[in-house]
């Protein structure tokens, strides 16, 4: 999958599956990170001798960010985050790492550097990237479009949608951010998720069962 001479790329990592996305121009060796997940050696021996410019979070649940300590001092990027969850990368129990130990063990980093927000337009690897704040499974998720490729976290996924007992999440929230900003997105916009294969905003209109 390429967009403009950007090669996109997936990882499964850590013991829940989370997908972390490498976007990439191989010929410049550069790319951006969303949501480096926990046991990202898979992406960590990737990007050897990459310049990597950003990482970007959709949200900071511990699945999501178990990579970015590593990878933050490994290439001097910085991190992007919305504010809603700006403590939760120094806070084990708001990210939830304390609440399943046996899945790995506390997870704490140092604070993003820079606040997402609804409609910022991030300009990282010669793209454009649209931030969505879609909130839900949790109070400062984040969707970022570029082209027709939507990165949305925990908030839709293929046939389903992000879970909503966890702290901070609320499901008419989820439900409205999916409603209001993600389905008014053309059908044919490839939704690449937090878990699970990618999908598209028109398969999931007609056929998602929880929408």
């Amino acid at each position: 999958m390429s967009l403009e001479g950007v090669k996109i790329e997936s990882f499964s990592l850590g013991p829940l599956g989370t997908n972390a996305y490498l976007l990439s121009r191989p010929e410049e060796n550069k790319g951006i990170i969303i949501d480096p997940g926990m046991n990202p050696k898979p992406l960590l021996k990737r990007i050897e001798g990459m310049d990597i410019e950003a990482i970007l979070l959709t949200h900071a649940h511990f699945d999501h960010i178990g990579g970015v300590d590593e990878i933050r001092k490994l290439k001097g990027c910085p991190v992007y985050l919305h504010d809603a969850e700006a403590d939760w990368l120094t806070n084990a129990n708001r990210n939830g790492s304390n609440r399943w130990p046996e899945l790995g063990g506390p997870i704490v980093t140092d604070p993003a550097e820079y606040a997402l927000d609804e409609g910022q337009i991030l300009k990282l690897l010669g793209l454009e990237l649209r931030v969505f704040h879609t909130p839900g499974h949790s109070p400062g998720s984040v969707s970022f479009l570029t082209g027709p490729h939507l990165f949305g976290g925990d908030v839709l996924f293929r046939l389903s949608v992000g879970r909503t007992d966890l702290p901070g999440g609320r499901n008419e929230e989820l439900l409205d951010s999916i409603h209001n900003k993600l389905f008014q997105l053309p059908d044919e916009t490839i939704v690449y998720p937090g878990h699970g294969a990618k999908t598209t905003i028109g398969y999931e209109k007609e056929n998602n069962p929880y929408v």
